[in-house]
């Protein structure tokens, strides 16, 4: 592709993003700033511009999903030959075992889940004992994130203030590399590890691999751990040719080992870097920008400009019900008022903060027939914390068959209540629900019974690639975007969680809500319940202490964000704005939005990028236009005869519903 038709659609900030000759460079980009769109456009520029060979890129990324979808844009940009992409393990991976395959040596079995070798180690059996070597990998994860090794343990969790699930972490986690070893295995953390070693270690193989890969490119650089800044740096060597890109404000991994202030402090650890700002959302209208900045701006210190350029829309609403249960319900009935001829189940979205969460959601749902799926963990009762729970169930009906199913569920509400963390908040849920399963059947019930209630009363999640609403938490949401967002649950104790004590933790809270608000495009919602119910014990609940920031941008003096005039500074800098970005006028701003909301539906259900179907430059023109026949359609740029053939009488339709 011609080097200028890639900086077309571009602002002044995405431009120079794409065209800086720094090295390295790091590009702050806010939510709903394009930074997929940059980062793909500086690959493919400087491949037109011949600075860099396409074969001699290294493009890393942090999920398969991110990685494809660069793949899939550098391909719509012609950039050949393909560039590499992949994920960091996935790239260390196939750098090892090359090198192992010259060294005519086998690569060791790669041990995909840590739980293999751990269950043994925790003493427990079943479900429990699945339970409890989650927690165990979870905390050397932590650990190996940060390049800490048994020996070396103890001292840092001491330094680190932290509670480990076991006094004697240290020798589990000892235990369990010992028996990695014995068999031979490699878990995902050792191929940073290893990669960062033999690229510092061993001269030719480092050599081989900067010769191969020159410019190194790094997505979502906020969440990079020192495991993976060490392999990164090695991988770069003494050049400079790095670009990373990333949003501070939605570093929210940091449990996992994830390090913002290599972002944040980008040119202190990389001292001839330049820093570059994306500060334009193009996700967004303004009214939902300016609720999610709130939350930001709470915290106090300097903020740099977040501007939504998105024609104005409705005000976002803030809702108080009576309890979790009725939340689900209205949430629901919602649901059904949201979803029009135009719009498909799969552009709403229900985030919560915790997993245990979604059972409500999922019973509410199904009880009025709206297809769900539930992403990441599974449905409520495929987690290993409900199965835990359900067997215990099942022991206690077996050793004590004389007992009610009631009493068995008092002494299950118990148990969990003192197990705390993620066994207690789903023991909690289930216990819910076994209080709901005795109400609605009379006598005292059993344990057949309740299972096949659960069965029924969350029974619809639906396949991946069916119309459905998403339910999924606030963490599983980063990367996401909806038409309209319910944010549930901002209570506190919840949002934030209530074992967030230090203010590291408190200000990652803080700016996980702000990426559950910043999802929404046109619509969002947020509520909370002022009582919940925890096992057989309901509690009085506040709101979040971020409630307030919300709605005094949703107040201001009483009136309507979309009719409360900007200060004058914001308002001309969205008009500059407006204008560098190429937006319709007023009266092609709903025909605009019409078309782009159309196209997000045919992308998700064709599973193609938005792009693909037409860029946002054509949809633009026909805002602008409004052509009245298929001839007219095809003068307009973007337009060829296949596009017009497949999208034309859909494009016609809606500039004829517009007129």
């Amino acid at each position: 592709m011609d080097a200028d038709a890639l900086l077309g659609g571009l602002d002044d900030q995405q431009r120079r993003a794409v065209t800086s000759e720094a090295a390295p460079l790091a590009i702050l980009a806010g939510a709903g700033a394009g930074k997929t769109r940059v980062l793909t456009r500086r690959i493919a520029w400087r491949a037109a511009t011949g600075s860099v060979d396409p074969r001699r890129v290294l493009a890393v990324t942090f999920t398969r999903k991110a990685a494809g979808e660069l793949r899939a844009r550098l391909a719509q940009l012609d950039v050949q030959p393909a560039v590499t992409a992949g994920t960091i393990h996935a790239l260390a991976l196939a750098q090892l075992r090359a090198r192992y395959t010259e060294q005519r040596r086998d690569f060791p079995a790669l041990l995909e889940r840590k739980a293999r070798l751990l269950v043994p180690l925790t003493g427990r059996r079943g479900a429990d004992a699945r339970v409890a070597a989650s927690e165990l990998a979870g905390e050397i994860e932590w650990a190996k994130a940060r390049g800490i090794r048994p020996d070396g343990y103890t001292a840092a969790v001491r330094a680190a203030g932290r509670n480990p699930p076991r006094d004697d972490m240290a020798a589990v986690y000892g235990r369990y590399e010992r028996e990695k070893q014995r068999r031979g295995l490699v878990d995902f953390d050792d191929l940073l590890w290893s990669c960062a070693e033999v690229l510092e270690t061993d001269p030719e193989f480092a050599a081989a691999q900067r010769w191969r890969f020159r410019a190194l490119f790094v997505d979502e650089f906020q969440d990079i751990s020192p495991a993976q800044l060490r392999l990164v740096r090695a991988w770069l060597g003494d050049r400079t040719d790095l670009c990373v890109v990333g949003d501070a404000d939605q570093a929210i991994y940091g449990f996992g080992g994830a390090d913002p202030s290599f972002l944040t402090d980008f040119a202190r650890h990389f001292p001839t870097a330049e820093v570059l700002h994306l500060g334009r959302n193009y996700r967004s209208t303004p009214q939902i920008v300016d609720t999610a900045e709130a939350v930001l701006r709470d915290a106090g210190g300097a903020r740099p400009p977040r501007v939504g350029v998105r024609a104005s829309g409705p005000r976002p609403t803030v809702t108080e019900y009576d309890s979790e249960e009725d939340e689900a319900r209205r949430v629901a009935a919602r649901l059904q008022e949201a979803r029009t001829a135009e719009r498909r189940w799969s552009d709403l979205a229900v985030l919560y903060r915790t997993n245990a969460q979604s059972a409500a959601f999922e019973s509410a749902l199904s009880a009025v027939g709206i297809p769900f799926r539930v992403r990441g963990a599974g449905s409520f009762l495929d987690r290993p914390e409900v199965r835990a729970a359900l067997d215990r169930l099942r022991d206690a009906a077996r050793d004590a068959p004389g007992r009610s199913f009631a009493e068995h569920l008092v002494d299950l509400d118990v148990v969990d209540a003192a197990a705390g963390g993620e066994r207690s908040e789903h023991g909690d849920a289930l216990v819910r629900l076994g209080r709901e399963y005795l109400d609605a059947e009379p006598g005292s019930g059993s344990l057949d019974g309740f299972l096949a209630f659960l069965t029924a009363a969350l029974r619809d999640d639906a396949p991946i690639d069916e119309d459905a609403v998403e339910l999924l938490t606030f963490h599983r949401a980063k990367g996401l975007e909806f038409h309209t967002v319910f944010v549930t649950g901002l209570e506190r104790g919840l949002v934030p969680i209530s074992y967030a004590d230090t203010p590291p933790e408190r200000a990652e809270e803080r700016r996980l809500l702000y990426v559950a608000l910043s999802r929404a495009e046109q619509a969002l919602h947020c509520s909370w319940a002022r009582s919940r119910t925890f096992g057989l014990r309901t509690a009085r609940r506040s709101p979040s202490p971020w409630l307030e920031p919300i709605g005094s941008a949703l107040r201001g003096d009483a009136t309507d964000v979309a009719a409360r005039p900007a200060p004058a500074g914001v308002r001309a800098a969205r008009a500059r704005l407006v204008a560098a970005a190429g937006e319709p006028t007023v009266a092609g701003a709903a025909l605009f939005a019409a078309l782009r909301d159309w196209r997000r539906g045919l992308a998700r259900a064709s599973g193609v990028p938005a792009y693909v179907i037409f860029p946002d430059s054509t949809l633009r023109a026909v805002a602008e236009s409004r052509p009245a026949t298929a001839e007219d359609l095809l003068a307009l740029p973007g337009v060829g005869p296949v596009k017009a053939a497949r999208h034309g009488d859909a494009v016609l339709q809606l500039v004829r519903s517009h007129t």
